[in-house]
């Protein structure tokens, strides 16, 4: 099946009109027409290959919202029509112990992401959401709610789920004091679940005008970093700090917040960080953590939520033919706080 889509030649020309073939439907198969596509960090680093050079031409995109256009034979959990997402992975190994668990996201085999992927299954290399659309089996797809701001819940397939997972893991609470370290694609959505789950919410932000957005957001405080006495103020009174910095930096300072046997998870800088003083770790027996994505189950769980809550992401739409300004957009982090790309455009080019 011919497909429209933007894609990545090399790694500094920009996006480009492409055409790419989707597979036919196998028997457990579903054919989705996407609607929107949201806009990650990952689709950019991808598409530069800042990790590695990637399989050209890469067509990213893994924050996909669509309807049902198509079923396989064997599909029992979907139908036409339905409205549906798509996430970070289209595959996994199904038999490991990780995927056992519903933690696919773990594979111990690798998943197969939505893009730039090899498809040990189908063959080929993935293709993602800059597109026309898609067909992924249904064991890797989830129910969207039809209540909430459809083109606004796609970035919940990434951004969402990477601070939801861990906001799940740690058991956030009622009455839990809350630490969301930055405040972007992933932070925005930090503060709206930790403040959804009953918790007492910081924004732990460098920037001022940062902070006001943040309350207006659901932040309960706004604690700035570099002013060291009201770092001194919150220290050893955290129960949870969500750390969303998405670039190499100093954990230390942020560590002295947590009270004793309390954690801080990463979920921003996939890159080595400046050196963590043990010292911090040991003395409170604090944790430093990591997390990725969410398993399918976990995901459909927080999708679920955000249809009780009405949560969805604050995002500015675009035409696909405006994603090499909205890549430049982003490394400048000119935009509150998602864009998502409006894939009429691109189908009616």
């Amino acid at each position: 099946m011919s497909t429209k889509t933007y894609a990545a030649f090399n790694e500094t020309d920009p996006l480009a009109p492409h055409t790419i073939e989707r597979r036919h439907l196998h028997a457990k198969d579903i054919f989705i027409d996407i609607e929107y596509c949201g806009v990650c960090h990952s689709d950019i680093h991808t598409a530069k290959g800042d990790w590695g050079k990637p399989n050209y031409p890469v067509v990213p995109g893994h924050e996909i919202i669509g309807r049902v256009k198509e079923v396989g034979s064997e599909v029992t959990k979907f139908k036409v029509g339905d409205l549906v997402g798509v996430g970070c992975m289209v595959e996994s190994c199904q038999h490991c112990s990780s995927c056992d668990e519903g933690l696919e996201q773990y594979c111990e085999n690798g998943f197969t992401g939505t893009y730039n992927s090899k498809n040990s299954k189908h063959g080929g290399i993935t293709y993602g959401g800059y597109s026309e659309n898609i067909v992924v089996e249904e064991d890797f797809v989830l129910h969207v709610p039809e209540n909430i701001d459809v083109k606004a819940a796609a970035p919940l397939l990434c951004a969402g789920i990477t601070t939801w997972s861990p906001l799940r893991h740690w058991n956030v609470k009622v009455g839990d004091k809350v630490g969301v370290i930055g405040l972007g694609g992933l932070g925005h959505m930090g503060v709206k679940f930790a403040k959804a789950m009953g918790a007492h919410v910081v924004m732990i932000t460098t920037s001022e005008s940062k902070g006001e957005d943040a309350k207006k957001l659901g932040a309960d405080e706004v604690l700035i970093s570099k002013d060291a006495t009201q770092m001194k103020a919150h220290a050893n009174s955290f129960d949870f700090l969500l750390n969303t910095i998405p670039v190499k930096h100093d954990v230390n300072p942020y560590l002295q917040l947590l009270k004793l046997d309390k954690t801080m998870c990463m979920v921003g800088a996939i890159e080595p960080l400046d050196a963590v003083h043990g010292g911090l770790l040991i003395m409170k027996r604090r944790n430093l953590a990591g997390s990725l994505i969410g398993g399918i189950k976990e995901t459909q769980e927080m999708l679920d939520f955000c249809g009780e809550h009405n949560i969805v992401s604050d995002v500015e739409m675009i035409d696909i033919q405006n994603i090499n300004t909205a890549y430049e957009r982003m490394m400048k982090s000119d935009v509150k706080y998602r864009f998502v790309i409006d894939i009429k455009s691109l189908k009616e080019s």
